[in-house]
């Protein structure tokens, strides 16, 4: 399989990745990205499904986080635009440390909040495509026991993926998708009788 190496910016603030665990600042940075990095307040809302007056207090934290920047727009228009390079994708790093792993937990129960906000509507939804190659919703948890070999392609796997939903909209990409992921060994913890 093809080596794929995927240059991003890495987050490795905890009070950055703090900042992030809120569900509705999420969207806000991935809806950014998938906008090819700069929107209007009113572009924000509308493909959020929000109401405009409730993401200024967010889109507010997240300019004086240095996250995102105010641009000049028409007349009384606010736009935004991620900072930095925008065709590099935002990761976080992951590193060790009671604060940082605080601040990762956090943004995964975020995470999952949206995923699971984004399934439900989807799955609400009409005309949303449930089979085939065209397939749009899907949710599965797989357990398995990995060779080295084998994570390091599930690796490779996924940074693949995380580049190919790393495209702006253009006009022959009009689906706004979401996709979200968890990777993690299974560390069996043993459990006394009376334990939740």
């Amino acid at each position: 399989m093809k080596k794929t190496a995927i240059n991003h910016r890495a987050i490795d603030d905890p009070d950055l990745i703090t900042l992030l665990a809120s569900p509705v600042r999420q969207e806000i940075v991935d809806t950014l990205a998938a906008l090819g990095g700069e929107a209007s307040v009113a572009e924000l809302a509308t493909e959020l499904g929000r109401h405009a007056d409730g993401l200024y207090y967010h889109l507010k934290l997240l300019g004086k986080s240095g996250l995102i920047v105010e641009m000049e727009g028409d007349g009384d228009e606010r736009r935004y635009r991620l900072a930095g390079d925008v065709s590099l994708p935002l990761r976080l790093a992951y590193k060790t440390g009671a604060r940082h792993q605080a601040a990762l937990r956090k943004f995964a129960h975020g995470l999952l909040q949206v995923a699971e906000k984004d399934f439900g509507d989807a799955l609400e939804a009409e005309g949303v495509v449930l089979e085939g190659a065209e397939r749009q919703l899907w949710a599965a948890r797989n357990k398995a026991w990995l060779s080295p070999d084998e994570v390091k392609e599930a690796n490779q796997l996924l940074e693949r993926l995380c580049e190919l939903m790393s495209h702006a909209r253009s006009e022959e990409r009009d689906q706004l998708i979401s996709c979200t992921f968890v990777l993690a060994p299974h560390i069996a913890q043993t459990k006394r009788r009376g334990d939740a």
